[in-house]
């Protein structure tokens, strides 16, 4: 049996790999009062390369909390990224983006204040490690309204790495190395 490969168009989402945290402010709107955000993602690859994985998790104000996961992958038939998230609240979002120069596009629908409502995702890529991003609804995909921006940034990746315990066998070596007291 032939194996496939990744489209080339994945390579474009290697940006997000890493740990990236936001805080920032949620509009008050048809979601809800808003308030103060703090999200946390993790993206990796899945095997293979095909998708994205993004484990997500939110919190807005004191009570609102959750977490949710997401798949990015590439449908070249139809020449779009795609987007499926999966939440705690039992929610599921479907989007389809597109890349356009630094920015990407993410449109899709959302049960929102008892409604489906249309929704964009914009993310601005400015730096390795930071990007610009702004989620807005539409009841008719014509006027849209800001619920949130905010600006993400990435973990660096020595610092995710210097919590993460030696080896035994280098802490072992670190001590033999060390002169005896006589």
């Amino acid at each position: 049996m032939a194996t496939s490969k990744p489209s080339p168009e994945l390579k474009k989402l290697e940006y997000f790999v890493g740990t990236w945290t936001s805080r920032g402010d949620v509009r008050p709107g048809p979601a809800g009062p808003g308030g103060k955000l703090h999200m946390k993602e993790r993206y990796r690859w899945m095997e293979g390369r095909f998708f994205l994985v993004i484990d997500s998790q939110f919190k807005i104000g004191d009570s609102a909390k959750w977490s949710g996961t997401a798949f990015i992958g590439y449908d070249a038939a139809r020449k779009l990224y795609t987007y499926d998230e999966f939440n705690s609240m039992g929610e599921a979002q479907h989007s389809t983006g597109t890349l356009e120069g630094e920015t990407w596009i993410w449109k899709g629908e959302q049960h929102i204040g008892g409604k489906i409502t249309k929704t964009q995702f914009i993310v601005r890529m400015l730096l390795p490690t930071a990007y610009l991003f702004r989620f807005e609804t539409s009841p008719d995909g014509i006027e849209w309204t800001v619920l949130v921006e905010d600006k993400a940034t990435k973990e660096a990746a020595s610092r995710a790495s210097a919590h993460r315990p030696r080896p035994r066998s280098a802490k072992r070596s670190k001590r033999a190395s060390r002169p005896r007291p006589k």
